[in-house]
C-alpha cells in the first residue's frame, strides 16, 4: 500500500483540481437551495486527503534516495518533452507544506468569508491555486514548471479580482496580471531557447547539459537573464515588485497563501534552475543586485505604510530578496531554510491581520489601537509570528538567518550587513505595527471589536504551535548545526540587530493622526518611502506613456492608412463598376474580346518581367 501511494503521489495535485471542479454546481449557481457551504466542504475534504496522502508519502521517502517518475509525451529527433516528477524528501515535504497551508487557509476562509455570497467561487479558485502549487513542488521538468507558473498567474488574477464590483480591485488584478506577464514572456523565450539548445526540458538532463555545454558569453548570459525573469515577477522583486502591494485588495485568506507559499514557488523554481545558471555568470550577479535592492528597499518602504496588509507584504518582498541573494551566490540551502521559516511566520502574521480587519472593518493603522486586551488569540498570533520571522532566539527565523550569516561571514562578508539591516528594519516595522494595532487607547472602530470566530481561531492556534515547534522540526530534519560549530559573533550580531529594532520600534514616537513632519527633508523622506520611491509614477511617465503613445500611433495608422487603403480600393471598385455598367452592350462577343484583351495584357506583362529578370 505504501509503495502504491508513493508511486502515485504525482496524483496529489489533482486533489485540489478535483475539489475545484466539485464546487462548480454551487459557484455557477446551478445549486442554490443548500447555499455555498457544501462547495467549501468538498474542497476542504479534497485538500485534507491531499495532505494525508502527502504526509504518508513523506514518511515513506524521508530516508530514501530520490526517485524519478517520467511519462513521455512527445519525442522527436531533436526534442524530448515528457512529464517528469522528482520524488524525494525535499519535494514531497514541500508539497505537504503547500497542502497544509492551503488546508489552514481554507478553514480560515470559512470564518472570514462566512457571509460572502461568492464563497463557492472562492473555494473553487483556492483548489485551482493549490493544484498549481502542489504540482510545482514535485515537478522535474522546466516545461511543467512553466505551465504551472502560468496557472499561478491566472489564479492570482482571479483571486485578486474576487470582489470585481469594486473598481480598485479590478485595477489591482489587472496590474498584477500584466506585471507578471512581463516576466512570463521573457521566461517563455528562455524555455523555448533552452529546449532547442539542450533537446530536453527535464531538470536532470539540463543539469548535465549545463556542465558540458560551451556557449558564447552573450548567448549564455541572455539565456540566463530570460530564465530568471519569470521568478523575478513571481517573487515581486525589483523592478516587477509593485503587483504584490496592489494584490492586497483581494480577500485575506488568499493573501495568506500569496505572501507565503505562492511567492515561495517562484523562488523554489529559481532554486531548481540554479545549476543551469552556471552558464550565465551575469545572471547570477543580477540576482544578487536585484535581491539586495529589493531586500533593503522593501524593508524601508514598509516603515511608511499605514495599510496593515501592505506593511506586511513589503517585508515579503524583502525576505524573498534575501533568497535571491542566496541563489545568486550559489548557497541555495540558506534560501530553502529561509523560505520555510518565512512561510510559517508570515502566514501567522497575515492570519492575525485578517482577524483585525474582519472585526474592525478597516485596514488603516491610524484607525486602530487597544486591541490587545480584546483579541488575545489574535494578539498572541502577531507576537509569535513576529518572533518567528526576525532573528530572535530560539525560533525559526533566527536559525535561518544564522545559517546565512555563517555562510556569508566567510565567502561574501558584504552580505552580512545586508542581512542584519533587513532584520533590524523588519523588527522595527513589526514592532511599530504591533503598537499601533494592539497597544494604546481604543479608537471608534476598535471599542467593540470581538475575538475572531472559531474557524479562524483554530488555524491561528495551529500555526502558533507550529511556529513555536519550528526549531524542533529543523532539528529532526538535521537542518540545525551542532552547538560546537556555532559562531558566537554571528549569534550576538543577529540577536542584537533584532533587539535594537524592537527597542527602536518601542520608543519611537507614533502620532495617531500621522501628522506630517515640520521639516521639509523629513516630509520628503516620508513621502518617498510611502509612495515606494515613486517607482509607479516613474513607470507612468516612461513605460506607460511610451506604450500609450505607441498605441495611439498604431490606432491612427490602422484607421487612416490601413483602413484608408482598403476603403480606397473599395471605392475604386464601386465607381469602376458603376462606370462599366453603362458600357455593357449585352453581346457575348464583346465579353470574349474584353477577356482576351485582359489575358493578353497580363501575358505581355509576365513576359516582360521574365525578360527583365534575365
Amino acid at each position: 500500500m505504501m509503495e502504491f501511494l508513493t508511486q502515485n503521489c504525482w496524483w496529489i495535485p489533482f486533489y485540489g483540481l478535483i475539489g475545484s471542479i466539485l464546487t462548480l454546481p454551487w459557484s455557477t449557481g446551478i445549486i442554490r437551495r443548500t447555499g455555498p457551504r457544501p462547495a467549501a466542504y468538498f474542497n476542504i475534504l479534497m485538500t485534507l486527503l491531499a495532505f494525508i496522502h502527502g504526509s504518508i508519502v513523506y514518511q515513506a521517502v524521508c530516508h530514501q534516495e530520490p526517485r524519478e517518475i517520467i511519462f513521455n509525451w512527445l519525442q522527436t529527433a531533436d526534442l524530448n518533452l515528457s512529464f517528469a516528477f522528482n520524488i524525494s524528501s525535499v519535494t514531497v515535504g514541500a508539497m505537504t507544506v503547500v497542502t497544509g497551508f492551503s488546508l489552514l487557509a481554507q478553514l480560515y476562509a470559512l470564518g472570514y468569508l462566512e457571509k460572502d455570497w461568492a464563497l463557492a467561487r472562492f473555494f473553487g479558485l483556492m483548489g485551482f491555486f493549490e493544484a498549481a502549487m502542489s504540482g510545482l513542488t514535485i515537478s522535474d521538468s522546466l516545461f511543467i514548471s512553466y505551465t504551472l507558473l502560468e496557472m499561478l498567474t491566472l489564479s492570482t488574477y482571479l483571486l485578486v479580482g474576487f470582489w470585481y464590483a469594486q473598481p480598485l480591485v479590478v485595477t489591482a488584478a489587472r496590474d498584477a496580471f500584466l506585471t507578471k506577464r512581463v516576466g512570463d514572456v521573457l521566461l517563455l523565450m528562455g524555455v523555448v531557447a533552452i529546449s532547442a539548445l539542450a533537446g530536453s526540458m527535464n531538470f536532470t538532463d539540463l543539469y548535465e547539459w549545463a556542465e558540458r555545454v560551451e556557449l558564447s558569453p552573450i548567448t549564455g548570459n541572455l539565456l540566463g537573464l530570460a530564465l530568471i525573469a519569470g521568478p523575478i515577477g513571481k517573487c515581486a522583486q525589483f523592478p516587477l515588485h509593485l503587483w504584490l502591494d496592489k494584490a492586497m485588495e483581494g480577500p485575506n485568506p488568499a493573501s495568506i497563501l500569496r505572501n507565503t507559499v505562492v511567492v515561495a514557488m517562484g523562488a523554489y523554481v529559481l532554486i531548481q534552475m540554479q545549476p543551469i545558471l552556471i552558464i550565465a555568470p551575469i545572471a547570477l550577479d543580477v540576482l544578487v543586485v536585484i535581491g539586495t535592492i529589493t531586500a533593503i528597499g522593501a524593508s524601508l518602504v514598509a516603515l511608511a505604510q499605514i495599510d496593515l496588509k501592505r506593511a506586511l507584504s513589503h517585508s515579503t518582498s524583502a525576505y524573498l530578496g534575501l533568497v535571491f541573494i542566496s541563489v545568486g551566490t550559489q548557497w541555495t540551502g540558506f534560501g530553502l531554510l529561509l523560505l520555510l521559516a518565512h512561510c510559517i511566520a508570515k502566514a501567522l502574521l497575515f492570519m492575525s491581520a485578517g482577524g483585525v480587519i474582519l472585526t474592525t472593518n478597516s485596514q488603516d493603522l491610524t484607525e486602530m489601537g487597544g486591541l490587545g486586551s480584546r483579541m488575545p488569540v489574535t494578539t498572541t498570533s502577531f507576537l509569535v509570528g513576529t518572533a518567528g520571522l526576525i532573528g530572535l532566539l530560539p525560533l525559526g527565523g533566527f536559525w535561518a538567518l544564522r545559517q546565512g550569516l555563517d555562510v556569508f561571514w566567510i565567502i561574501d562578508p558584504w552580505v552580512v550587513p545586508v542581512l542584519l539591516f533587513v532584520n533590524f528594519l523588519t523588527a522595527l516595522n513589526l514592532t511599530r505595527v504591533y503598537r499601533l494595532v494592539f497597544l494604546g487607547e481604543t479608537q471608534p472602530k476598535t471599542k467593540r471589536a470581538p475575538e475572531v470566530p472559531w474557524p479562524m481561531a483554530v488555524p491561528m492556534v495551529s500555526l502558533i504551535i507550529t511556529t513555536l515547534l519550528t526549531p524542533i522540526m529543523m532539528q529532526r530534519l538535521s537542518l540545525l548545526p551542532d552547538w560546537g560549530y556555532i559562531n558566537i559573533a554571528v549569534v550576538i550580531l543577529l540577536v542584537a540587530s533584532g533587539l535594537i529594532g524592537v527597542i527602536f520600534g518601542s520608543i519611537m514616537e507614533l502620532g495617531r493622526i500621522w501628522s506630517r513632519p515640520v521639516y521639509a527633508p523629513l516630509r520628503f523622506v516620508q513621502d518617498l518611502l510611502a509612495y515606494d520611491f515613486y517607482i509607479d509614477r516613474f513607470y507612468d511617465v516612461t513605460v506607460v506613456f511610451a506604450v500609450s503613445q505607441l498605441s495611439r500611433l498604431n490606432a491612427w495608422v490602422d484607421r487612416y492608412i490601413v483602413d484608408g487603403v482598403v476603403n480606397l480600393v473599395g471605392l475604386a471598385t464601386i465607381f469602376s463598376g458603376e462606370g462599366l455598367k453603362y458600357g455593357v452592350s449585352g453581346k457575348g462577343q464583346s465579353y470574349v474580346l474584353t477577356i482576351l484583351i485582359g489575358v493578353g495584357v497580363l501575358g505581355v506583362l509576365a513576359l516582360w518581367l521574365i525578360d527583365f529578370s534575365f
